[in-house]
Formats: C-alpha cells, structure tokens, sequence
C-alpha cells in the first residue's frame, strides 16, 4: 500500500465556525482522527461516519498520552497509507508541539501538512472587546507560555520593558510568579489584566483586573485551565462593564 499522509489540523480553541474552510476539508476525508483533550464535540461531529477516533490528550496536571505514542500511531498509520489528521486545539504551531511532530515525521519519510487554527491568545482576547495591538497602547503583542519543558520560565522583567500586550498560556498555575515577575520589570501594579477562560466556548468565563490583585482575584473567581492571561494597555479597552474598583475602562 503507498504511504498515507498527517496534516497537523488545528482548530481554534472551541467554536467551530471559526475552523478554516481546509481544516473542515481535511477532517472531512481523514481516515484516523488523533484528537487532544481540547477539541469539542463540534469539532468532532465533522468525522466520516467510518473514520476511527484516537483521543490522545495532554493536559498539563492531568495523566497524558505520551508524546512517543503519539509519534508512533502517526507512523503506523501513515504507512499503512491512511490519511492521519492530527487534531489539536488552537494552533498546531504554537505551543502544540507541532513543530516536533512534523520534523518526527519527515525524518520517517512520511508526508506532513500544517494547517493552521486560530489561537486561543487572538480569540480570548476578541472575547472581551480588546485589540491585542493599538496604535495608542503598544507596539506588538507577545504570545509567551509560562511552562517551559525544562522547569524555566521567561525573562518577565524584560517582556515587562517590552512595550508589548502579552498573551500568557498555561500560566494560571504561575500567577504569583508572572505578576511579580513582571513588576520588578517596572510594569505599573495598576497595569490592566485580563483572564479569559475557555475563550469561544459555551462555558467562557472572564475577569478583568489589575497586575496587583491579579493572583487574588482568579482565585477568588475560581478560575482555571484552560485559560489565557492579558497583560497591557489595550486590555482598558475592552467592551465589558464588570471592571475592579480603581481601575476604569478606557474611553
């Protein structure tokens, strides 16, 4: 049989309309489905009624699919000439270990294509009214994750000096360490702060603060992964009302 193929799907953080046109191509005529935790029912209901569904999840905190397992469906599949949709949350590039995956399977001599999703950093953001990027508020925008494989963690005081809207993943376990982290880089403790959880799904919940009462504040809210974090100006423009006490929302 001639070699399959794996496209590295991926597909937004929840709604699925927001699924590109060849994301929802691909899906449609994939014969194995490797699917992460992440991925929605939606998602999932755009899978040939013969097509075999592998959920292989990786959830930080959580027991995980190895990714060596996960490298050796992929090959297995492939070479039995199956077309492989690996299906990840967000983007496939950005922080999905897509980048290992495609380089593992190329090495193989298995055929790979990326196709990108929105991620959760743009859509959590347009969640609550805010541009990442403004003329008025910043040059760019950061998108950094907390949790690094080796234990570290970014240079918070130099992205603090960056001038950048920062888009944190996988920091809610961290909130302590980002707000003092990005303080002593000489970001203001009344810098605002978003945190948008499960941005574009039914079960989204928000909550806009300031740097100082931003460890306080989630945990009191009682929220949790998966969850983005919104550090900078821009995040005063946002569309909701529900603002803290001293902090109010740009005109």
């Amino acid at each position: 049989m001639n070699a399959g193929k794996v496209w590295l799907v991926g597909v937004g953080p929840g709604d699925a309309e927001l699924m590109t046109l060849k994301a929802a191509r691909v899906l449609g005529v994939a014969d194995v489905w490797l699917v992460d935790d992440l991925v929605g029912d939606d998602v999932l209901a755009l899978a040939r009624a013969d097509a075999r569904l592998v959920r292989v999840g990786k959830r930080g905190g959580c027991r995980s699919t190895p990714q060596s397992f996960i490298n050796r469906l992929m090959l297995r599949h492939a070479r039995q000439g199956r077309r492989v949709a690996r299906v990840k949350g967000g983007d496939a590039m950005l922080f999905g270990r897509g980048g290992e995956e495609a380089a593992w399977l190329r090495a193989a001599g298995i055929e790979v294509e990326v196709v990108n999703g929105l991620t959760a950093g743009m859509l959590a953001a347009t969640a609550i009214g805010v541009p990442l990027t403004h003329r008025d508020c910043c040059r760019g925008v950061a998108f950094v994750t907390a949790h690094a494989q080796d234990g570290g963690e970014p240079d918070w005081a130099a992205l603090a000096r960056s001038g950048l809207t920062l888009a944190i993943y996988m920091g809610m376990k961290r909130l302590d360490r980002i707000r003092d982290g990005l303080m002593a880089g000489g970001l203001p403790a009344t810098t605002p702060v978003a945190v948008v959880q499960s941005a574009s799904t039914p079960n989204q919940q928000q909550l806009l603060t300031t740097l100082a009462q931003l460890p306080a504040q989630a945990l009191a809210a009682g929220l949790g992964s998966p969850a983005i974090v919104l550090v900078g100006d821009v995040v005063a423009l946002s569309s909701l009302a529900e603002w803290p006490d001293g902090l109010s929302r740009a005109a």
